[in-house]
């Protein structure tokens, strides 16, 4: 089966566990394998009738940052597990590569650094002259943006039919290029434009001065909005993020278009990264399997998919956080 600028063969009626972000938890990645019935064999975690699909972001805020590299590229590299790009690998790609000038298209600058300190610290060269950091970042450059499997789909944020067809048309698709990483790190490019809704979902600004603090403290003007709900119709209603900041954003009516809804008929899709608290399904068709395990009181998630185009809140397994 080709898939967006990658080429995979999916059996037809394969099954797989849909893992969301994992930050660096490793020992709840592995208590949730177990759960699942994955063992661990010469290195590689596998099951002998499923495979996993990791949602991306595994890196950045937890302390096993490089165990969970190891294990998830150790189950993809086997051919055990799919994977995508969060917006955190893509971030780290970012950090690292220079523009040629001495500077880097994600700055170096203390917020950056501050946010990404765990990461930097936990894959700096080894004694015997390893550089972690560097293989790292050239395994999330092999990771696409997202997944197609016909029956099934697969984003880090927001599956934004519009952004895909754009980056198929005029890039290689899922794939991450170079010509791609400049323009995408270039704020006011269409590439900038997509490759955020697709990583980090879709925002759209708060009405005149209004404002909140995100989770790390920072001020945002913008809301991420339920990019799946067309009844959503006031700022309050489309916000997405934690059930403390609702009461912080606009009760009015929405002043400008949302884009894209996404189809009741589309197949399912399975996001991460909106660091839910409780399990529940966005839609009949949209999972997120992101339930704040680099938090304390998260978890980690899975949802068990065997084909289902109606999905069943029933089929989550977590794993607590440790």
């Amino acid at each position: 089966m080709e898939c967006s600028g990658i080429n995979l063969k999916v059996e037809e009626k394969q099954s797989f566990d849909i893992i969301g972000d994992v930050h660096g938890q490793v020992r709840e990645l592995t208590s949730l394998l177990k759960g699942l019935g994955y063992s661990d064999e010469t290195g590689v975690w596998r099951h002998p009738k499923r495979k996993v699909i990791f949602l991306g972001d595994f890196i950045d805020r937890g302390p096993f940052q490089r165990e969970v590299v190891d294990i998830a590229k150790g189950m993809v590299d086997a051919g055990e597990a799919l994977a995508v790009m969060g917006n955190h690998e893509f971030n780290a790609i970012a950090f690292y590569t220079d523009r040629g000038d001495g500077t880097y298209l994600r700055k170096r600058n203390n917020k950056n650094v501050s946010q990404h300190r765990a990461f930097l610290d936990q894959f700096a060269k080894d004694l015997n002259k390893e550089d972690p950091w560097g293989k790292a970042i050239a395994w999330f450059k092999t990771l696409p943006m997202w997944l197609d499997l016909g029956s099934l789909r697969i984003v880090h944020a927001c599956w934004s039919q519009e952004a895909i067809d754009y980056l198929e048309t005029h890039h290689r698709g899922a794939m991450l290029t170079d010509d791609l990483l400049v323009k995408a790190s270039t704020k006011g490019t269409k590439e900038y434009e997509h490759i955020e809704v697709l990583l980090k979902g879709l925002e759209i600004p708060l009405p005149g001065d209004a404002s909140f603090n995100d989770k790390d403290g920072f001020e945002r003007k913008n809301i991420r909005v339920r990019w799946w709900d067309a009844e959503a119709d006031t700022y309050q209603k489309a916000f997405l993020g934690p059930e403390s900041v609702v009461p912080l954003i606009p009760d009015l009516p929405i002043a400008q278009g949302r884009g894209q809804i996404y189809p009741k008929d589309a197949p399912p899709v399975f996001i991460g990264h909106y660091w839910r608290e409780e399990l529940e399904l966005f839609a009949h068709n949209i999972a997120c399997t992101d339930y704040s395990v680099a938090k304390p009181g998260g978890m980690l998630a899975a949802y068990r998919w065997d084909g289902e185009q109606t999905l069943d809140i029933a089929k989550f397994k977590t794993a607590a956080r440790l």
